[in-house]
C-alpha cells in the first residue's frame, strides 16, 4: 500500500483498503488482510496496519451483502431509499396498505438476494441454502431497521443482520401491542372544523406517503427486472465467450500438437539427410579409392606387357 503524505490521505488509504478487504471472498480474507497489514506496516503506517489487522472475516452471507453494495451502488442506494420510504409509510398505513407493501417488500428482497447470490457465484462461491436465508434476513433487516441500514451502508458487514420481529408500524403502548391506525369514520358525527381539517391533513399525508412508498417499491421492482434481464444477457454472452474460448483452446492444442509432430518429422528428416550425406561421402571416397586402384592395376598390366615385348 503506497504511503501518502498527511493524516487525511493515510485515513483515506486505510478506508479504501478495508472496502477492498470486505469484498474479498471469505476463504481469501485472512491471507489478504495479513498481506495488506504487512504492506502498511512496512510503509511506516503502524496505526493503519493495526486497523487492517483488526478486521474480522465476514460470513459468506455478509460478504455477499457487502459485494452487492459495492458492485451495485446505484441499486443499493435505491434499496436504502426504499427502506426509508417503507419505514415512514408503515407508521401511518392501515392493514390493507401494509399488506400491499409487505408483498412488494418480499418480492424485492427475494429478487435482490438472487442478484447477490449471482454475484457471489460469479466470484467463485455458491451460497448454501442457509447462507441464502441469512442474506435475505440481512436485506429484510436493512428495510425494516434504520440502524441495520446504516450498518449495511458501510459495506463492512461481518455477520448477517437479523430483522425485527415485526416491521416498524408506529408507536407501541406500554403493553407492547403495536399501535393500530384508526379506521376512517363514515361521517364525523361531531367535531370542530379545525379538528376535521387536521384529520383531513393527516389522511392526505398518509395517502401521499402510501403513494410514495408504492412508487418507490414499483421502481425498485422495475429496476430489478431490468437488472435480471441485463444479467441474463451477460450470462448468455459469458457462456458464448467461454464456448468460443474452449473451441479456440482446442484448436490451439491441436495446432500445437501438429507443430510438435512437424518438428519431430523435420528432426527425423534432418537425421536421415545427414545419414544419407554421410553414406554418399563414404561411397564417393570408396569409389575414388577403387578408381585409383583400377588405374594403378591398369598401369601395371601395361608395364608388364611392354616388358614381355
Amino acid at each position: 500500500m503506497a504511503r501518502k503524505h498527511g493524516r487525511t490521505d493515510a485515513a483515506s488509504d486505510v478506508e479504501d483498503v478495508l472496502d477492498e478487504l470486505y469484498t474479498t471472498p471469505p476463504p481469501d480474507f485472512v491471507a489478504r488482510r495479513n498481506e495488506l497489514a504487512a504492506a502498511a506496516k512496512t510503509s511506516g503506517q503502524v496505526e493503519e496496519a493495526r486497523l487492517i489487522q483488526a478486521a474480522r472475516r465476514p460470513t459468506l452471507a455478509a460478504w455477499a451483502a457487502n459485494l452487492l453494495l459495492r458492485s451495485q451502488p446505484e441499486e443499493s442506494g435505491r434499496f436504502l431509499e426504499l427502506g426509508r420510504a417503507l419505514r415512514e409509510a408503515y407508521r401511518t398505513l392501515d392493514a390493507e396498505g401494509i399488506k400491499e407493501l409487505s408483498e412488494q417488500r418480499r418480492s424485492i428482497v427475494s429478487a435482490l438476494s438472487r442478484q447477490a447470490a449471482e454475484l457471489a457465484r460469479a466470484a467463485g462461491h455458491r451460497l448454501s441454502d442457509a447462507a441464502r436465508q441469512d442474506l435475505e434476513s440481512t436485506l429484510r433487516a436493512v428495510l425494516a431497521d434504520q440502524d441495520a441500514a446504516g450498518h449495511w451502508a458501510t459495506g463492512r458487514l461481518e455477520n448477517a443482520l437479523t430483522p425485527p420481529s415485526a416491521f416498524p408500524s408506529g408507536t407501541a403502548p406500554a403493553g407492547g401491542t403495536p399501535h393500530k391506525p384508526r379506521r376512517r369514520a363514515a361521517a364525523p358525527s361531531s367535531g370542530t372544523p379545525a379538528k376535521n381539517d387536521l384529520a383531513d391533513r393527516r389522511r392526505r399525508k398518509r395517502q401521499e406517503e402510501l403513494a410514495q412508498a408504492r412508487k418507490a417499491a414499483k421502481e425498485a421492482e422495475r429496476h430489478l427486472r431490468d437488472q435480471r434481464t441485463e444479467q441474463a444477457g451477460a450470462d448468455a454472452a459469458l457462456r458464448r465467450a467461454r464456448h468460443r474460448h474452449d473451441r479456440a483452446r482446442e484448436r490451439e492444442t491441436a495446432a500445437e500438437q501438429q507443430l510438435q509432430q512437424a518438428r519431430e518429422e523435420l528432426q527425423r528428416a534432418d537425421r536421415e539427410q545427414q545419414e544419407a550425406e554421410d553414406r554418399l561421402r563414404t561411397a564417393a571416397d570408396a569409389l575414388a579409392r577403387a578408381e585409383q586402384a583400377a588405374r594403378a592395376t591398369a598401369d601395371e598390366v601395361e608395364r608388364l606387357a611392354g616388358s614381355d615385348g
